[in-house]
């Protein structure tokens, strides 16, 4: 079992926010694959679904994202799981908009929600980072992800969504390579054939030359020789 875990602030005025693309994607999760509808335990909205044998409950923290790992928390003691269960979906400032990288493990980089996660179940879990950007500075970083998505981002922002719902049996299964190429179908799809090619037309018999033409040798006979060949 999987507990897939997306971070974000409850309440419609941060809904379209930046900081909540890990909401926006776990709802997808749910729409996309016929997942139960969300109820209200474990400090957040959870709904449960199946990916064939895989059972995997869906988990957005109700607890504002400085405190999400009290949430989290709550669920894993209740389904009886390890970090190694749980996957994280959260904003990243340090990758392009568009972007999505898996990683298991590791820091926080200062996300809030990811230090509040380390501090309650450690820092032993898989998280799904997207890309929104950076705003430059260091100082814009809290202005820019408590801020509505430009409406320039719904185009890559749908293709981000769809990749990581199409993935989430492989993140259900424990596989993040399968997961990757299914973000990338959608985001960075192979370029359409141009058809078969027309082959290449036979080539050409070369042209046969007519054979040079000798070049007449000169007429050495005296005039008396000609004159007797004529005779003969």
């Amino acid at each position: 079992m999987k507990l897939i875990v997306g971070l974000g602030n409850p309440g419609a005025k941060y809904a379209h926010h930046r900081h909540n693309i890990g909401f926006m994607a776990v709802d997808r999760i749910a729409q996309d694959h016929g997942f139960g509808p969300w109820k209200g335990k474990h400090q957040g909205s959870i709904a449960e679904g199946r990916f064939g044998s895989d059972r995997v409950v869906l988990l957005k923290p109700e607890t504002y994202m400085n405190n999400s790992g009290q949430s989290v928390q709550a669920a894993m003691r209740f389904y009886k799981l390890e970090p190694s269960d749980v996957v994280v979906l959260h904003d990243e400032i340090d990758l392009a908009p568009g972007k999505v990288k898996h990683k298991l493990g590791g820091g926080h980089a200062g996300h809030n929600g990811l230090r509040s996660l380390h501090a309650h179940i450690g820092p032993d879990y898989a998280r799904v980072r997207i890309g929104v950007g950076h705003p430059g500075r260091k100082e814009l970083v809290p202005s820019y992800v408590l801020h509505d998505f430009a409406k320039a981002d719904d185009a890559w922002l749908n293709d981000v969504m769809r990749g990581i719902s199409d993935g989430a049996a492989w993140l259900a299964a424990g596989d993040p390579a399968k997961f990757m190429n299914a973000v990338a179908l959608r985001i960075a799809p192979p370029r359409s054939g141009t058809g078969n090619k027309p082959a290449k037309p036979a080539a050409a018999h070369p042209r046969q030359d007519p054979a040079p033409v000798p070049d007449p040798q000169p007429d050495t006979r005296s005039p008396l020789q000609k004159l007797m060949e004529r005779f003969r």
